[in-house]
Formats: C-alpha cells, sequence, structure tokens
C-alpha cells in the first residue's frame, strides 16, 4: 500500500520532488550572445533560484532568427536579439510572443534605452522586447598623430594613407552616409532611395582603398595594427577601443560628430517558449549592479539601466568617459532602425562592389 502511494506521489509532483529538487524547477534555455551569460553569472543565478538551472547557447542576429524560425519559435525560453531585428521577424515569422513588463523592473532601465526599444517592437499595441546592453562604432585614433579626427570621412584623409583601417560590413557603410550629409535610416522604407545612398557610399569608400592598411575581420586584427602604429585612424568597435585605452592612453575611441552607430541587444520571448516567469527572473537578475559591472566587464559593453556608465568596471568606466565627453554625445548616437525588407540585400552588394575594387 505505501509503495503504491509512493508510485502515485511520484508520477504527480514528479520523481524530482522525491529525488530532493524544489517544486516546480526548471531550465532556462538561453540564447544569447558570447559573454552575457559567464559561468559565473549563471552560477549566481542558479544559487539565488536552487533547482533551477541555465542552458547557454551562443548566438548572433542571423542565426538567432533562423534557429526561432525552423522551430516556430521552440526551443529557447529567452534570446538576444539586436532590437531592430525583432519587428520585421515577428511580423514576418511569429517567432515571439509578448512581454508582460509589470514582471520586469522597468524603473531600472534607462528611459531612453527602454522608449527606443519598445517604439521600435510595439506590434498591435503588445510590447515584444527591453533593452540589455548597448554599444556603438565610431573612431579609434592615436590623438597623437590623428588627434583632429572627428568624422568617418576622416578615414579617407590623404595625409592619412595607407595608416587607416575599416571593416567592410553595416556599419562603414551607415556611418559613411551620415557623415555624408544623408539619413540611411529613414530611407529604410524606400529601397531605391537607399540604393541611391549606398551608391554614394560605394564610390566614397572605393576612392578610400589606398587609405587603408587592411581592412580588419576582428578585434585583434584591428588592436594589433593600432599597437604597432601600423595604423592612427580606424573605424571600430568601441570596445576594442576601449580594451586599447587601457594598454595605451593615448588610443582613444572618438564618437564622430555625424553621430556614433549605435546598437540595443534586447530580450525576447521566443513564442513557444516553456519557461517565462525564470526568464523574467534572468531579466531582473541582470539589472542588478553587480552583474551589470560583470557582465560589463566581459563584453565592454554597457548596460541600458540608469546610470550604466558608472557601473562599468574602472578601467573601462575610464575610457567611455574620455569618449563620451557629454550628454549630447551619447544623444547623438544613431542607434540602430528596424530593418526593412531588402536592405540587406541593397547593403550586401555595396560591399561586394567595394571589395571587387579594393582588391584590384
Amino acid at each position: 500500500m505505501n509503495g503504491k502511494f509512493l508510485r502515485i506521489l511520484a508520477a504527480a509532483l514528479g520523481t524530482g520532488l522525491l529525488a530532493g529538487a524544489p517544486v516546480g524547477a526548471e531550465t532556462l534555455r538561453l540564447l544569447t550572445w558570447g559573454g552575457y551569460a559567464s559561468d559565473e553569472i549563471v552560477k549566481r543565478f542558479e544559487a539565488k533560484y536552487p533547482g533551477n538551472k541555465v542552458e547557454v547557447t551562443l548566438s548572433n542576429n542571423e542565426e538567432i532568427i533562423a534557429k526561432l524560425r525552423a522551430t516556430g519559435g521552440a526551443g529557447f525560453d529567452l534570446a538576444q536579439p539586436g532590437f531592430n531585428r525583432i519587428g520585421a521577424a515577428q511580423k514576418e515569422f511569429d517567432i515571439y510572443k509578448p512581454m508582460d513588463l509589470s514582471k520586469i523592473e522597468t524603473d531600472k532601465i534607462d528611459p531612453i534605452f527602454l522608449n527606443r526599444v519598445k517604439s521600435a517592437t510595439t506590434i498591435d499595441g503588445q510590447s515584444y522586447s527591453v533593452p540589455h546592453l548597448w554599444g556603438s562604432s565610431g573612431l579609434m585614433v592615436d590623438k597623437t598623430k590623428a588627434g583632429e579626427a572627428k568624422s568617418f570621412l576622416d578615414i579617407c584623409n590623404p595625409k592619412y594613407k595607407g595608416r587607416a583601417s575599416m571593416r567592410l560590413a553595416r556599419t562603414i557603410l551607415i556611418g559613411t552616409a551620415f557623415a555624408m550629409g544623408d539619413d540611411p535610416y529613414a530611407a529604410f522604407s524606400d529601397p531605391k532611395k537607399y540604393q541611391q545612398i549606398m551608391d554614394k557610399v560605394a564610390v566614397k569608400l572605393i576612392e578610400c582603398k589606398d587609405n587603408v592598411k587592411a581592412y580588419w575581420k576582428g578585434g585583434d586584427d584591428l588592436a594589433n595594427m593600432m599597437l604597432s602604429g601600423e595604423i592612427v585612424i580606424a573605424e571600430t568597435w568601441d570596445s576594442t577601443a576601449y580594451k586599447m585605452y587601457a594598454q595605451n592612453p593615448n588610443i582613444v575611441y572618438v564618437p564622430p560628430a555625424s553621430g556614433a552607430v549605435g546598437w540595443i541587444d534586447s530580450f525576447a520571448l521566443p513564442k513557444r517558449g516553456r519557461a517565462d516567469d525564470l526568464a523574467y527572473k534572468w531579466i531582473n537578475f541582470v539589472m542588478q549592479p553587480e552583474i551589470v559591472t560583470m557582465m560589463s566587464a566581459n563584453t565592454g559593453a554597457i548596460a541600458a539601466v540608469k546610470g550604466g556608465m558608472d557601473l562599468l568596471p574602472p578601467d573601462k568606466k575610464a575610457a567611455v568617459k574620455a569618449a563620451f565627453k557629454t550628454d549630447a554625445d551619447v544623444a547623438n548616437i544613431k542607434f540602430a532602425a528596424p530593418l526593412q525588407p531588402g536592405i540587406e540585400e541593397i547593403e550586401g552588394k555595396t560591399i561586394e562592389r567595394i571589395k571587387a575594387a579594393a582588391s584590384k
């Protein structure tokens, strides 16, 4: 009789309870970027919520969409795409579910970032995302040799011939367009106009090829060229420049006068996720000051919380303060706009055109 009772109890409550696991223990399947969920941060979360586990899958914007599209939004409980990738993907593939903002400590989030993300990811009156980390791309310069540089176009200044670098990717296209007086984001909804802007950008960057020592592909490539003195100016991720500042304070990040090109990585709930409550706990957990500092140390990115810059580790805080000297510098950042159909194809062909000319 007792044995039968135990079997019934185990079936009803789950064998995990009999083994000592808390009732309702879950696994959070997190689809995120490198550095956003380090072993130490996961360990602390699991200690705060005993019995629950976190499974981390590293990905990027394209793969996040591809994975969720392939499963109809199943397989993961929390994803971290760039906020500008959510709206179009949701409308086309229906891979996310609305978020219950009442379960998120939104009072801790900087309103600048919260409102930017909400406005871009609200569909039919429902919010599909909140911001997490942000950063930008701009200029890295050796201020003793290129201290006057303030524009993406300065990369093409003849005085830096053979001593400049850039990455052939969206950032340099967008940054150059803004520097030339165009607003590429405003043209996202008009492919013909966007093509015209990209044609102008292509001509400019092809003219600039003699200035380029090498087109960098990764942060280490760029850092080595800058530290060795091979280059004195480059288009860069801010995090790479911040790391260089710690090694040589003459190497600084410069937000261009036309605006640095900004990104915001966010949180979104996959449509068929099965651990929403645990996902909300994770979102609130990583907004705690101590965790924010740990995550910024891992990534070089700034948390979208109030006072996020002040929560940076000391070395990165010094680098950021040297770059963004005023609130106006931050307000001038050109944060990504929601992508529209056809934009990535136009950009891809533009990059191939520049590569072909640069290789001649």
